[in-house]
C-alpha cells in the first residue's frame, strides 16, 4: 500500500518536533503549533505519524513524548521533489523557486550546488 502524501498539518508538526530539544509531549507540542489547535487534533496527528514510523514515542506517566523519527531535511527534500515531478514544467518551477529565494537560502543552494556533499553549514 503507497503511502499517502503528509498533510499540512503532520507536516508542521513534524517541524515541530525537528526543532524541539528533546521528546516533547502533546500539550507542548500543541503550544508550539500556530493557530491553536486542539490538543485532540494534535494528538490524533501524532497517532497518525507514529502509524507511519515517522515519530517515535515513549511512555512517561500516564502520556507519550514524542520524538521525530526521520530526518527533516530528508523529508521535505521527498516532498520537493515529488511535487517537481508533478509540475507539468519543471524547469519553470524550479526558475520560479530560485527567484523566490532569499540571500541566505541563494547563497546556501549555491554552496550545496557547488559541493553536494557537503552541508551548507559546515566549513570548508
Amino acid at each position: 500500500m503507497a503511502r499517502r502524501a503528509l498533510g499540512h498539518l503532520e507536516a508542521e508538526v513534524l517541524a515541530a518536533l525537528a526543532a524541539a530539544d528533546g521528546p516533547v509531549s502533546t500539550a507542548e507540542l500543541r503550544d508550539r503549533i500556530p493557530g491553536d489547535p486542539a490538543y485532540t487534533t494534535i494528538n490524533t496527528i501524532l497517532f497518525r505519524l507514529h502509524a507511519k514510523h515517522l515519530v517515535t514515542r515513549a511512555r512517561q506517566g500516564r502520556h507519550y513524548r514524542y520524538r521525530p523519527a526521520v530526518d527533516e531535511s530528508r523529508l521535505v527534500a521527498d516532498r520537493m521533489r515529488d511535487h517537481l515531478r508533478l509540475a507539468s514544467d519543471p524547469s519553470s518551477v524550479l526558475s520560479r523557486f530560485v527567484q523566490d529565494l532569499t540571500a541566505d537560502e541563494e547563497r546556501a543552494l549555491r554552496a550545496v550546488l557547488a559541493d553536494p556533499r557537503r552541508s551548507p553549514g559546515e566549513s570548508a
